[in-house]
């Protein structure tokens, strides 16, 4: 029987957001069984017909991330072998985003080459949210829609932060002003910039605030917070220079290492991640930390592509 119907499937990285997307659309999850050998080979198995099916696969870069990754290609070549009509990877967030250029002598490029693998495996549209770099978009010859939280991020700070209209956006490198100015021009407030001065890699020798934060309430705004030094850091240097209160608000929260004792033993105040990487067991033991759902983002950027509509709505939309 001819449908063409969205076709679901989730890898091992985060079930949960997977359903929270399906639950969405009003579908089940496809039928798929992941699993490893005792030689640690991954063994996809679709339980499904995929024929001329329009199939979408949400896998995120976190937790096991080459596993993650070596299931996601899997799971894309499977699909393409079993003659599905489009293949479409969800990847929430983009594994070896950080690796984009060639910063120093001999070093790789590892995001072009996670592009590369994605489209000899066979995706041919490849949906993801809050890329580290934008450029990475142009390592793939498809289609790529590059997703922002930061709709999320304006409803959340406009509903969940008391007195938000007495705050400043604060970026905490320079890396990322592009981004906290867009937020700081949409909600009319003003922006301040933490410079940050560095020994070796990894270790952030002192900050240096450019603005005026006596009296904010500061707001921190990253794309990604990894061991949170950084984050803790800059809420220090805003402590003392006279902000009353600091939050974080952050799209993926990998919080690797040390990073909850981190952010118990930080001034700051809550620290605020989206849902694109799983830490419902890391919220048991850190009170400060909050989440952002961002599955309808993910669930009306699926239904829009599968309709053949225009997905630009959502970069300034968050959807009910």
């Amino acid at each position: 029987m001819y449908s063409n119907s969205i076709k679901i499937f989730s890898g091992n990285s985060h079930v949960e957001l997977a359903k929270l997307v399906a639950r969405r659309i009003g579908i089940e999850l496809g039928k798929v069984v992941v699993l490893k050998y005792s030689n640690q080979e991954t063994c996809v198995t679709i339980g499904e017909s995929v024929r001329d099916e329009d199939v979408f696969i949400i896998q995120s870069g976190c937790g096991e991330i080459n596993d993650n990754l070596m299931e996601l290609l899997i799971m894309i070549n499977a699909c393409k072998t079993a003659s599905a009509r489009r293949i479409t990877a969800v990847i929430p967030c983009f594994p070896y985003a950080r690796q984009d250029k060639k910063d120093k002598s001999r070093a790789p490029i590892t995001a072009k080459l996670v592009a590369n693998m994605l489209i000899v495996a066979g995706a041919n549209h490849v949906i993801t949210m809050d890329l580290h770099a934008s450029q990475i978009q142009g390592f793939f010859n498809v289609p790529v829609d590059n997703l922002y939280s930061e709709p999320s991020m304006l409803k959340y700070i406009k509903t969940e932060i008391p007195d938000w209209k007495n705050s400043i956006i604060v970026s905490p490198d320079a890396g990322g002003a592009k981004r906290a100015t867009a937020i700081a021009d949409r909600l009319n407030l003003d922006f301040a910039l933490i410079h940050k001065e560095r020994k070796k890699a990894n270790e952030v020798s002192r900050m240096v605030l450019v603005g005026d934060v006596r009296g904010k309430v500061a707001i921190l705004v990253d794309d990604m917070a990894d061991t949170c030094g950084t984050l803790a850091l800059a809420a220090s240097t805003l402590k003392e220079n006279g902000a009353l209160k600091v939050y974080a608000i952050v799209a993926h929260g990998i919080l690797s290492g040390k990073a909850i004792d981190v952010i118990n033993e930080s001034s700051l105040e809550r620290v605020v991640v989206t849902n694109t990487i799983p830490h419902e067991d890391k919220k048991s033991i850190c009170p400060k930390l909050q989440t952002i759902d961002i599955s309808g983002t993910l669930a009306e950027a699926i239904r829009r592509t599968h309709n053949g509509e225009s997905v630009s709505f959502l970069f300034s939309h968050a959807p009910e």
